[in-house]
């Protein structure tokens, strides 16, 4: 498969509106990539009705979105790196999801659920350390659990200059609220200018470029514009201009001059080198910014009722999301950890009987303690079965508080 920016760009930015839109209008961050990426890796197996719901979700077919999914992790981006992980308790896979465990890409990695901390760690070592703990709980009756993991962490190629938040403008609401933000310096790696978009109107745009390759798009609209429209417009500027595709730009002649909510224009007589006896020139002030956001992924919009339903149906189920992304005057860092788990269903009391004994250690009595290992592979650990701590019981103690 030969893979190209606009075969993911244009679905997961369809899946970014269904997840943003979860999150609502308050601070917050979130991987759409890293929900969409984990969608992907499990809808194979899904049939039917389920298989038209995670065709809508994905914005393509299952089979392609996993494939798509498979490319990006075996070409991984060293300023992005990325992972996917399926672990399951033994013995408790259905042929179904066995037969998917088989067929998922080599880079997933697999095998037997591990403890919480392992889980967090997993979590710190794929984001620098960004996200400390795993979005899912590990609990007894898990038995699947499915995560992806992104992470950047960059500097920009000219780090941003300091001005004084009235530099933002007085209509501004954040003018009491911080004292210092930033402002555009002279020369290459950032790029800002107003444009016109179907979704949100005239935007103001401001792109900051890391070193590597790493752009950050910031788009701004007017007031009273719904922050779904704002970030369609973001998700249609910010792939365009970092391949080179053309976007529609207003020029500032075309703008009445004075103050705005979004911009200021001013005019002045001076020397330009245009032919045209004109030139433009733009900045931008924009606020650093961090937000750490836990999304719950349950609503159906988000495809993982039906990657669950196919992998376990009638099992329940959780997805979570942990995002974190800091933007300071030197650089970018950004990560996310998604997780999809599957629970043991419970099963359904019915009438009968019920003896009880209560047994009483009331008398010197023997303990022994045995490492388990795993009962499905008794032949696995020399540990298997060994007595390692014994004891005889014979001075009891008080019940404390402990």
């Amino acid at each position: 498969m030969t893979l190209t920016a606009a075969d993911i760009a244009a679905p997961v930015a369809r899946y970014a509106a269904r997840l943003h839109a979860r999150a609502g209008p308050r601070h917050h961050v979130a991987s759409p990539l890293g929900a969409w990426l984990l969608l992907a890796l499990c809808a194979p197996p899904s049939q039917g009705k389920t298989r038209e719901i995670l065709n809508a979700t994905l914005g393509t077919d299952p089979a392609d979105a996993a494939g798509l999914a498979a490319e990006l992790l075996a070409r991984p981006d060293p300023l992005v790196p990325a992972a996917a992980a399926v672990w399951h308790r033994p013995g408790r896979l259905t042929d179904v999801t066995a037969r998917w465990l088989a067929g998922l890409p080599p880079q997933v990695r697999t095998g037997p659920l591990p403890s919480q901390a392992e889980l967090d760690d997993w979590a710190r070592n794929g984001t620098f350390g960004l996200v400390e703990r795993f979005p899912v709980t590990l609990d007894p009756s898990l038995y699947l659990l499915a995560a992806t993991v992104l992470a950047s962490r960059v500097s920009w190629e000219r780090p941003f200059d300091v001005a004084p938040a009235s530099a933002l403008g007085e209509s501004s609401p954040w003018v009491g609220l911080v004292s210092r933000v930033l402002r555009t310096p002279d020369g290459p790696g950032h790029h800002q200018f107003i444009a016109a978009t179907p979704a949100a109107g005239d935007v103001a745009v401001h792109t900051a470029r890391a070193r590597g390759g790493v752009a950050v798009t910031s788009v701004a609209a007017p007031p009273g514009v719904p922050a779904a429209d704002v970030l369609a417009a973001a998700y249609d500027l910010a792939p365009a201009l970092a391949t080179g595709r053309a976007v529609t730009r207003r020029s500032l002649f075309d703008l009445p001059l004075g103050e705005g909510p979004l911009w200021s224009v001013t005019e002045r007589a001076a020397p330009v080198k245009s032919a045209a006896g004109r030139e433009e020139r733009c900045t931008a002030v924009l606020p650093a910014w961090s937000a750490r956001t836990e999304l719950d992924l349950s609503d159906p919009g988000l495809g993982f009722a039906a990657a669950a339903q196919a992998l376990a149906p009638g099992d329940p189920w959780q997805a979570r999301q942990a995002a974190m992304a800091r933007y300071t005057r030197v650089g970018f860092e950004a990560a996310a950890v998604t997780g999809l788990a599957v629970a043991l269903a419970m099963t359904v009391p019915r009438p009968g009987l019920i003896r009880t004994a209560e047994l009483r250690f009331g008398h010197p009595f023997a303990v022994v303690a045995v490492i388990s290992g795993d009962p499905g592979d008794p032949g696995g650990s020399p540990w298997h079965g060994l007595p390692v701590f014994s004891a005889w019981v014979a001075q009891p103690e008080d019940a404390g508080p402990e």
